[in-house]
């Protein structure tokens, strides 16, 4: 059974596992999904664990980058379990390292992607830290928590996060350290105008995809989010066609 928050469209044997960014929701990813659900595509999109609450401590207290992998070996499973046996998987920022992991441990998976993902560093920080308790902030707000309150959570996470990041940051570099081992096709997306991850990560993803066929594309002036943002309909059109070369 699909999570709160999950979304599962069920249409034709070819199927998409989508996965959303760190601190965010299937949300990311809902506007693609419904683009590629008229072309009779099934969709599912799972939700991290620690994701979607109230409160953004959860993502700490309970979430990890093995927990989450585990979150989508289980969606892996979930879409199987609905008889579908063609499946690829794509994610945004976060989602596409574990959309890549999956590649790369699943080599029955028909392809797949990243978009705007941070998979492979150049040792540069990116704006992840200060983005994450910007967000806590506004999420506190919408479900009309006190100020007191929110300073005060806000707080923990600040003394809080760091670890976390790290082991993102470990995971990450694992799976970039197995990029040889992808054999299917890799969809690559990236706005250049990524305010939180350095632009040229795309293009340092390729440069390790030594045995996938790669389909690029970096999007001018785009942001982070390329699913909804001012690319998102180039986007769209742009893995339409990947997909179609792919099932």
């Amino acid at each position: 059974m699909a999570q709160p928050g999950t979304f599962y469209f069920d249409h034709g044997n070819k199927a998409i596992i989508l996965l959303h960014a760190f601190a965010s929701g299937p949300v990311d990813v809902r506007l693609l999904a419904r683009r590629l659900e008229n072309e009779d595509y099934s969709i599912y999109a799972p939700i991290f664990t620690g994701h979607g609450t109230d409160d953004f401590t959860d993502i700490i207290t309970s979430g990890s980058p093995a927990v989450w992998w585990q979150d989508v070996v289980d969606a892996i499973n979930f879409v199987k379990s609905k008889g579908k046996t063609e499946i690829s998987i794509f994610g945004i920022s976060l989602g596409g390292i574990f959309a890549a992991k999956s590649l790369e441990e699943y080599p029955e998976l028909v392809g797949g992607g990243s978009f705007g993902s941070p998979i492979v560093r150049n040792g540069r920080s990116n704006n992840v830290r200060a983005t994450f308790l910007q967000m806590a902030i506004t999420n506190y707000r919408r479900f009309k928590v006190d100020e007191e309150t929110i300073k005060t959570k806000v707080q923990w996470l600040d003394d809080n996060i760091d670890p976390l990041l790290s082991e993102i940051n470990d995971f990450a570099n694992g799976v970039a350290e197995d990029l040889a081992k992808i054999h299917q096709p890799y969809f690559i997306g990236q706005g250049l105008a990524d305010e939180m991850v350095d632009s040229q990560s795309g293009q340092r993803i390729k440069a390790k995809l030594v045995n996938s066929q790669v389909a690029f594309h970096e999007y001018s002036d785009a942001s982070h989010m390329i699913t909804v943002n001012s690319a998102h309909t180039e986007l769209e059109t742009d893995l339409k066609s990947f997909l179609n070369r792919i099932y």
